[in-house]
């Protein structure tokens, strides 16, 4: 069977494949359907952090898909609830609300922004230029990368854009209608930048002043990556609201 040729008559082609078909992965391995053995430098973009079917995994979604794979969040399950806790502790010590990936959490933070300000008719968030937040509608509108904008326009109002690393830039954008900024304290998709530490700083005081939201978006350099369990801890500064993904799910 084909399966490069029955993927195409079947699978909508928004991403260009390479042709390889994998069909197996251990550790920092992966086997193609000939046989070929691959090492793994790309880790699924930063899915797979661990590495592929790490054995504590497998136990762990064996047993539990053993027990209980769903029922709603209409009633209380004791891994759901064990997890929110984790996170609360290793992190902000707030609460946590889930979502099925992270764009979706990128898009609560923006709902939670703006019902944050609607009160007092704020709703603008500050994003930056060459940054990248999903490919839903409202995550695209705070992405700060045209090529990601074309043929979806047009885009959601209420979104400006400063210059990364650029404290004073982001204090010309400020009105009576902002409600947050959002950054990445590493930008991903626009090329690995890492913020500067006194610019993080900076975005704290200037959301304090003006009680405005920080939100960072860690879905690709939070859990780890950065040799700290959240790239915040790295730089002294603590965001209101904290979006993670990628390796939290592991590919689930």
């Amino acid at each position: 069977m084909n399966y490069f040729e029955l993927e195409k008559k079947h699978i909508f082609q928004t991403y260009k494949r390479n042709p390889v078909l994998f069909v197996r992965g251990s550790g920092k391995y992966l086997w193609d359907d000939k046989g070929k053995k691959y090492l793994d430098f790309f880790s699924g973009i930063s899915v797979s952090s661990v590495g592929h079917c790490h054995p504590k995994i497998v136990k762990a979604i064996k047993t539990q898909s053993e027990k209980l794979i769903h029922t709603s969040n209409l009633y209380y399950t004791i891994p759901q609830i064990e997890l929110a806790q984790a996170l609360s502790d290793l992190s902000l010590g707030g609460k946590v609300f889930f979502s099925n990936s992270g764009a979706e959490a990128n898009e609560c933070a923006i709902k939670l922004a703006r019902k944050f300000g609607n009160k007092a008719g704020k709703y603008e968030i500050i994003a930056f230029n060459n940054s990248f937040h999903g490919r839903t509608l409202a995550t695209l509108s705070a992405t700060g990368q045209k090529k990601f904008h074309k043929g979806f326009e047009p885009l959601l109002d209420g979104f400006k854009f400063a210059k990364f690393n650029n404290l004073s830039s982001v204090e010309k954008l400020i009105s009576q209608k902002t409600c947050a900024i959002i950054v990445e304290p590493i930008q991903g998709e626009g090329g690995v930048y890492p913020a500067e530490k006194n610019f993080l700083k900076g975005l704290r005081e200037i959301c304090d002043k003006n009680k405005l939201l920080l939100i960072f978006d860690e879905i690709q350099c939070g859990l780890g990556r950065t040799g700290k369990i959240f790239a915040y801890k790295n730089y002294g500064v603590v965001p209101d609201i904290l979006t993670l993904a990628k390796s939290l799910g592991g590919g689930l």
